[in-house]
């Protein structure tokens, strides 16, 4: 199976770079486990737009598989509160 190549968006990036390095390590281990597989067990299809969710403990990660250009784009990464904002 190919592997998808992973973006962040800006957004993502800037939420990512305001975690703590433990938690921080924590989503992009789990970030790049999308490559090999963009839909894994727990993965949930958002109702409001086209785009999925997979969590990381008490944290959320945000984002859209483009099948046909093998692309997974991170859009938001947060807490589970604050995350769907």
């Amino acid at each position: 199976m190919p592997k998808y190549n992973i973006f962040l968006s800006k957004t993502a990036q800037r939420q990512l770079d305001r975690f703590k390095d433990k938690i921080a390590c924590k989503l992009i281990a789990t970030i790049q486990l999308l490559s090999d597989n963009p839909r894994p067990h727990g993965y949930i299809k958002l109702k409001d737009r086209e785009a999925y969710r997979i969590r990381q403990g008490d944290y959320r990660i945000i984002y859209e598989i483009f099948d046909n250009h093998l692309v997974i784009n991170v859009i938001a990464l947060g807490h589970r509160k604050d995350v769907y904002d």
